[in-house]
């Protein structure tokens, strides 16, 4: 195999960042949409409305949110998940967040507004863009310099992973494989797995709104399109298996998130924590080569119970700390009344996800980390990474 020229990625990443940047771009105008026409539904008219807040009022705010991290995950899944598109893509998702707020209180209607919250929202993804292509080529100047894990600055022992010799394994096993950090690519995968479910669970007082169902399923399957991206780029090779294996996750997701939506919100849990081991079990699967039999009787209840326990977690954390109320008020929205929670459950999926992510990790074990990768021989000498593709 040829060498990658000093200071270029590989062919496959430009297809990655095509993904990666398409996802974010199309997430844009879902949050324009819930803002200028999702939100309006959900405020009453007038300042003595008999019409108060409950909780979940408030439910186009969260899908807002969903699409914002969405934005967010596209970017770091466009960079590969290097550090010099992870840091700008967190920015942007925080700057967002606070954006949002300033313009649910401008109130903004109409589809002349939605066109100008596009055209803004595309112009952020785009300067982020270019900050982390900048920041890309500042990092990679001197070329793709990448140390093998364990190996420290006097180390000679362990061999510093080059552009050309990126897919060579030291005895500890890199952490990044061609240009890509496959931990934090698996990570992004795992978190939009849990805001898709997240998504899918968003329900409201009376959970008849029509614009509701609609809403919760589009954001949904856009964070499932993240998920299978960012498997699929975690994943240790490309074969044939692990695509089929990509395609049947999608499917899967496809079919169960309108299945779950079609359940009763009081039931919906339950359907919800199965579909979600499925998801993070493929993510698993495609993001990692072949798996010791032990690891699976701890694997499935992990993937099955984490995600909704953690969910709950948060959504008691954010019960008792109550920001959903501090951003209802910098909103200039009514105040939720009657005793009930302001919560945010979209900010307690991004937990529950993060919490999620690194329980699988423990779990699993870290895509790319020592212990993922074919050991070295008996003689001692490193095994080549694509030594991986002879696994399912």
């Amino acid at each position: 195999m040829m060498p990658i020229p000093t200071g270029h990625a590989p062919r496959s990443g430009g297809r990655l960042a095509a993904v990666g940047t398409g996802l974010a771009a199309l997430a844009v105008p879902l949050w324009a949409v819930g803002m200028t026409r999702w939100q309006p539904l959900t405020e009453p008219v007038g300042p003595w409305s008999e019409r108060l807040p409950e909780a979940s009022t408030y439910w186009a705010r969260d899908l807002r949110f969903l699409a914002l991290m969405a934005v967010a995950s596209g970017l770091v899944l466009a960079g590969a998940g290097r550090r010099s598109w992870l840091v700008p893509a967190v920015l942007l998702g925080g700057g967002a967040l606070a954006a949002d707020v300033a313009v649910d209180r401008a109130d903004p209607t109409g589809p002349g507004a939605t066109v100008s919250l596009v055209a803004a929202g595309w112009l952020a993804v785009g300067v982020t863009v270019l900050l982390a292509v900048r920041r890309d080529g500042a990092t990679r100047a001197d070329g793709p310099h990448r140390r093998a894990a364990g190996t420290g600055p006097g180390d000679t022992s362990g061999a510093a992973v080059v552009a050309g010799s990126d897919r060579t394994a030291s005895a500890a096993g890199p952490l990044r494989t061609g240009g890509r950090d496959r931990a934090v690519l698996a990570g992004v995968a795992a978190v939009a797995a849990v805001l898709a479910l997240t998504a899918v669970l968003t329900r409201s007082p009376t959970g008849r709104e029509p614009a509701l169902d609609p809403a919760a399923l589009v954001t949904a399957l856009l964070l499932l399109a993240v998920t299978v991206a960012g498997a699929v780029a975690a994943a240790p090779a490309r074969g044939r298996r692990r695509l089929a294996a990509a395609a049947g996750l999608a499917v899967a997701g496809g079919v169960g998130l309108p299945l779950v939506r079609l359940v009763g919100p009081p039931a919906r849990p339950v359907p919800a924590a199965l579909l979600g081991a499925v998801l993070l079990l493929g993510v698993t699967l495609l993001t990692r080569p072949a798996l010791p039999a032990r690891r699976y009787p701890v694997l499935v209840p992990v993937a099955l119970l984490a995600p909704l326990a953690l969910w709950h977690v948060a959504l008691l954390v954010s019960v008792a700390l109550s920001p959903g109320a501090a951003l209802t008020a910098l909103a200039g929205n009514s105040p939720v009344g009657g005793g009930d929670p302001d919560v945010l459950p979209s900010l307690a999926g991004l937990f529950a996800g993060l919490g999620t992510a690194l329980v699988l990790a423990r779990t699993a074990g870290v895509p790319g980390r020592p212990g993922h990768r074919p050991g070295p021989s008996a003689g001692g000498s490193a095994r080549p990474a694509s030594a991986e593709r002879r696994y399912p």
